[in-house]
C-alpha cells in the first residue's frame, strides 16, 4: 500500500494463454498503487467497515486469466491468485459456463441449512467430483465452506473418535458428561489437547488459532487454549549434502515432541 513505484513492461510478442482476451502483460496507468479511485473507495469503506487490510479495489469484471485490474484501469500480473484460491485464474470461461447452468445456479441459491436436505443429485455429485480424485482408501468425505471450518471440524471430528473408542465404541453419554459439557467443564468437556507445531499456520478461527503460530498478529488480544507447541524440522538444502544436519534435526525434534 502506500505509493508504489511499478515499472512498466514491454508486451510480450504473442500469448500463450488459454483464456481468450487475456491480456498479454501488464499495464500502469496510474502514478503509484493504489490509484486515486481505489484510495476514495478507501476512505468510503472505512467509514462503515474495518478496512485496514485493504491494498486496493478491482474491477472484477474486467479481471480475467492471470490478470487483475483495479478500479483505476490499471492490470497486474497475480502471481498469488487471492492466496491461491483462484487456482484457474480470474472468470475462467469454463467456469463462466457451469455456473450459466440452470441446475447449478438453483444449486447455489437454494443452499441447504446445515446439509440436512441435499438436493436429489447429492451424492452423484460427490461420486463425480471430489471422490472421483480423493487418494486411494480415502472414501468418505465431510464438505466444509473453507479451510479454517474444514480444520476446525477436523479437531472435533479426532475428538469424537477418541472418546467413542475410549468408552468401547458406545455413544451411551452419562448425566454428568451431558451436564457438564453445557458448563464447559469436564468429564463432558475432557482435557484433552492438540499437538502443533512453531511457523504453522491453520486458519483464524479460534481452535485454528491456537495451532497457528506464524504471526503474532494473526492472535494478538484474542483467549486461546492452552495446547502444546513443539518445534517442526527444518532442513538444511540440498538434503544430500546435509544428512548428519538433518537427521540431528529430526532427533531433536522427536525428542522434543
Amino acid at each position: 500500500t502506500g505509493s508504489l513505484q511499478v515499472q512498466r513492461t514491454t508486451p510480450r510478442e504473442a500469448s500463450n494463454s488459454l483464456i481468450p482476451n487475456e491480456p498479454q502483460n501488464p499495464k500502469v496507468v496510474t502514478k503509484s498503487i493504489p490509484g486515486p479511485i481505489s484510495n476514495q473507495r478507501l476512505q468510503q469503506l472505512s467509514q462503515i467497515q474495518e478496512s485496514g487490510a485493504v491494498h486496493l479495489f478491482v474491477d472484477y469484471e474486467q479481471s480475467l486469466g492471470n490478470y487483475l485490474v483495479d478500479v483505476d484501469g490499471n492490470i497486474l500480473l497475480d502471481v498469488y491468485t487471492q492466496i491461491s484460491s483462484l487456482p484457474l485464474g480470474y472468470s475462467h470461461p469454463d467456469l463462466l459456463n457451469l455456473l450459466n447452468d440452470p441446475k447449478n445456479i438453483k444449486l447455489f441459491i437454494n443452499r441447504p441449512a446445515l446439509g440436512s436436505f441435499p438436493g436429489r443429485d447429492w451424492v452423484e455429485r460427490l461420486n463425480n467430483s471430489l471422490l472421483k480424485i480423493a487418494p486411494q482408501g480415502l472414501n468418505h468425505l465431510c464438505t466444509m465452506s473453507c479451510g479454517s471450518c474444514s480444520n476446525e471440524n477436523a479437531f472435533k471430528a479426532m475428538y469424537m473418535w477418541y472418546r467413542t473408542n475410549e468408552r468401547g465404541g458406545s455413544s451411551d453419554f452419562t448425566q454428568e458428561e451431558l451436564d457438564s459439557c453445557l458448563m464447559n467443564q469436564a468429564p463432558g468437556c475432557p482435557s484433552y489437547s492438540l499437538l502443533s507445531f512453531k511457523g504453522a499456520f491453520h486458519g483464524r478461527t479460534m481452535a485454528c488459532l491456537a495451532t497457528t503460530h506464524s504471526k503474532s498478529i494473526h492472535k494478538i488480544d484474542i483467549p486461546s487454549l492452552d495446547w502444546p507447541i513443539a518445534n517442526f524440522p527444518q532442513y538444511k538444502y540440498p538434503l544430500e549434502e546435509h544428512l548428519r544436519e538433518n537427521q540431528e534435526e529430526d532427533k531433536k525434534c522427536l525428542e522434543e515432541v
